[in-house]
């Protein structure tokens, strides 16, 4: 099978047709393989313009959704990002060729150590995940420039707020379990601004601050 003329379709297709224009997030797209990070037995299908799953009750996002998302935290290079639900650790390579630091928060053990070995494996150094409540956030590693929340909730988990950098950015599903409204919050001195982007549905986040 040809992976690298899928991922070029996908990215042309999924990503570049919908109105993705972040020249940096294509390249990074058409670079990382998408087929490395799904189970073995959904590689055929792992640049299909769909979720996925990879076990745990857990799923690799649409293609579109992770572009989407990672537009949307408008990231220049020079941040650290907070990313809650490492999963299959897809999005947090992207987000590691994007920025400068990565803090991902997984609270399936076997998924995060799964993860932890291919992103190591594929060479990056910039990475830290850790095991536990992802609506916990990072204090120790806090604040952050960005955070990113794939799962959905029904209202912003305060830890998170509070680990956001002022005039921060972050993206997150709001909703209830069976659908949601992907959010940009912003962080200001004042005030917490939110930007509904679309209509979305991811798993539910689980914990303290979660469902």
């Amino acid at each position: 099978m040809n992976y690298q003329n899928l991922r070029k379709k996908m990215v042309d297709e999924q990503i570049v047709a919908r109105g993705i224009r972040d020249r940096r997030l294509i390249d990074v797209l058409y670079k990382i393989e998408r087929h490395r990070f799904v189970p073995q037995e959904s590689r055929s299908s792992s640049y299909g313009d769909f979720p996925l799953p990879i076990g745990g009750e857990q799923t690799i996002s649409q293609p579109y959704m992770v572009a989407l998302m990672t537009a949307c935290l408008s990231l220049k290079g020079d941040e650290r990002v907070l990313e809650i639900g490492t999963g299959s650790g897809y999005q947090t390579a992207i987000l590691a060729e994007l920025s400068k630091e990565v803090y991902s928060v997984e609270r399936i053990e076997s998924l995060a150590k799964r993860a932890q070995e291919l992103l190591r494996e594929l060479g990056y150094a910039n990475i830290k995940i850790k095991i536990g409540d992802g609506t916990l956030g990072w204090s120790e590693e806090a604040p952050f420039e960005r955070i990113i929340v794939t799962a959905a909730n029904s209202d912003i988990p305060p830890p998170l707020i509070e680990q956001l950098k002022e005039e921060g950015i972050m993206v997150i599903p709001l909703g209830d379990r069976f659908s949601q409204i992907l959010t940009v919050v912003k962080k200001t001195k004042d005030q917490i601004i939110k930007t509904e982007i679309c209509s979305c549905v991811f798993v539910p986040l689980i914990g303290k601050y979660g469902f």
